[in-house]
């Protein structure tokens, strides 16, 4: 009862102008109070309990773990700049902690849901000349938690992560590539396709930006290279039709992951 007139105290009071119902709470009420809005669903409730206990008691024993709720808060509360910084704060103070695996991986999804929000935000649009740069921040930190934390609980998801990202990342030089193509710029064309074939060899992106990257560069007068796209096109896709028509089956915008 007394927790629950508690909370019904904090909830009334918090982010108001009138007496602090913290005031005088050691850190250890606070967190508790703020894990319980947590499991209870109330985030920004939470979020500002944890930036309470942060900010009234930093060199605590309570601060790390309030630091690492408070961005995870931000971020389900869609603060995107708000989690990354509280993030960077953490990885500067505590370079060490053993935490650093879920501030890397936390890093990624605050990116990935950023970039995803972007595509749903576009309809239709063609993603030739988007900004990929939330796709690639949100790869390096995912990389990160594959790379130097291999035992990480967190480690089979970032490296599904990680593979959508790069079949996303490919998906969108292949538009750029196909955009040249059908608009006669072949240097260009080619220069793209030569580009995602060398960054991204194991995506589906590959099939298409071979045929492009054989059509230009005949267009240009350039036989050896031509010849020698080709032939690896034949190899690894002997039943495709790309060639006759490098644009056939272009997957809809939404379907970049083809």
């Amino acid at each position: 009862m007394l927790g629950l007139a508690a909370a019904c105290l904090v909830a009334c009071g918090l982010g108001s102008e009138g007496p602090d119902p913290t005031a005088g709470w050691s850190a250890e009420k606070i967190y508790a109070e703020a894990k319980a809005e947590l499991s209870a669903g109330n985030l920004a409730q939470a979020t500002r309990l944890f930036a309470r206990l942060e900010s009234r008691y930093p060199f605590g024993r309570y601060a790390q773990q309030a630091q690492l709720e408070l961005a995870y808060g931000h971020y389900r509360l869609g603060e995107r700049a708000q989690a990354l910084s509280t993030l960077d704060r953490f990885a500067k103070m505590y370079p060490s902690n053993p935490a650093m695996d879920y501030v890397f991986y936390l890093r990624g999804l605050v990116h990935f849901n950023e970039q995803m929000g972007l595509l749903v935000k576009l309809g239709g649009q063609n993603l030739a000349d988007r900004d990929l740069k939330a796709a690639r921040d949100a790869y390096d930190a995912f990389r990160v938690v594959v790379e130097q934390y291999p035992e990480s609980r967190y480690v089979d998801d970032a490296r599904l992560r990680l593979r959508y990202l790069v079949n996303n990342m490919a998906a969108g030089e292949l538009s750029i590539a196909r955009y040249y193509w059908l608009r006669g710029a072949h240097v260009a064309a080619s220069n793209r396709a030569q580009a995602l074939i060398r960054q991204f060899p194991d995506t589906p992106a590959v099939e298409e930006a071979l045929a492009i990257l054989t059509l230009s560069s005949r267009a240009l007068g350039l036989g050896q290279q031509a010849e020698d796209a080709e032939r690896v096109f034949r190899l690894n896709y002997p039943k495709s039709t790309r060639l006759e028509n490098p644009n056939s089956g272009q997957p809809r915008w939404w379907e970049f992951w083809r």
